[in-house]
């Protein structure tokens, strides 16, 4: 039997760390990766010839097989356009989850002006920092405010429904975006993006969300329907169930996310504790993951505080 060189066990090793490194890029590579990779530009040429690396633009090359899918056309447009290149735009937002479909024509933002090519276009960003900078899917993309930004100057219609679907999805930061918006100057989507996002600056406006989601898990799970905020003992409670004495307290960041609203809160709770009323708080983001969870404590909860009202009077 013969023995492995050393020259062809290298080899063989940079083939297997080619096919890990593709499947993890949906498929595709730069040259520059092949380069570190140990691949020579003859040795690239020669594997292009030979049908195992199929160039999908310059500088990015589709691994044994030449049909892409959507996420290898969005990696291989990255990739052709340097190690700074980011999905961006319309692109980044359905890479997000934002958007039903890819678009036909790939976005990619880039710190210098460049020309356009018939598969992708090129958008000049040379300001972003690594907040705006994001990995989804193996692929470089803008952060999702930065997608934000971009989407409220070039497709402000769409910008709404994005939004929303992100809060859906919870991946929507009101900080993040004003974070953003505070060190962009400027930037022809900057005054829509304030537009849109104003309205979940409004604790009202969040406050109503919330309450109507928590209201529909109370009627899923067969409960009976609290009232709705109500005076009790001084107190203004979100949801309250005067035959138990029991009440919800609906959280989210914007109402209870300072320190002051943190020792506020523990008082008020004391308070009521005084008054002979339990409540528990429930967070907008416990309800979105675990509703099943909530509606089952819920109801144990409520249990609970009817025994105990009963024993009370006994």
């Amino acid at each position: 039997m013969n023995a492995i060189s050393p020259g062809m066990r290298e080899e063989w090793r940079s083939h297997q760390q080619l096919a890990a490194l593709a499947q993890r890029q949906h498929g595709v590579v730069s040259s520059r990766q092949l380069q570190r990779l140990g691949y020579s530009k003859s040795a690239i040429g020669r594997a292009s010839k030979a049908g195992h690396l199929h160039r999908v633009h310059q500088g990015a090359y589709a691994v044994g097989h030449t049909s892409l899918t959507e996420h290898g056309r969005c990696i291989a447009a990255v990739a052709s356009c340097g190690p700074t290149a980011l999905l961006s735009h319309t692109s980044a937002a359905w890479l997000w989850g934002l958007a039903p479909e890819c678009p036909a024509r790939i976005h990619v933002a880039v710190p210098k002006r460049g020309r356009n090519r018939a598969d992708f276009h090129l958008h000049h960003a040379p300001a972003l920092n690594d907040s705006d900078r994001a990995l989804r899917e193996g692929i470089p993309v803008t952060a999702l405010p930065r997608t934000f930004l971009d989407v409220a100057a070039t497709a402000p219609r769409r910008l709404d429904r994005m939004i929303e679907r992100a809060e859906r999805l919870e991946l929507f930061d009101l900080r993040e975006v004003d974070s953003l918006l505070a060190r962009t100057v400027g930037h022809p989507g900057a005054g829509r993006l304030r537009k849109a996002i104003a309205a979940y600056r409004d604790p009202a406006f969040t406050r109503s969300r919330l309450e109507q989601r928590f209201l529909a898990l109370v009627r899923e799970a067969g409960l009976p329907r609290p009232d709705v905020n109500t005076f009790v003992a001084g107190f203004e409670l979100d949801m309250y169930w005067p035959a138990e004495r029991f009440a919800v307290e609906l959280d989210g960041y914007e109402t209870h996310g300072t320190r002051a609203a943190f020792e506020s809160d523990r008082i008020r709770q004391e308070d009521l504790k005084l008054a002979e009323i339990e409540m528990i708080r429930i967070t907008d983001r416990r309800l979105k993951r675990e509703p099943e969870v909530v509606a089952k404590r819920l109801e144990t909860h409520l249990e609970r505080r009817r025994r105990e009202m009963r024993s009370s009077i006994a």
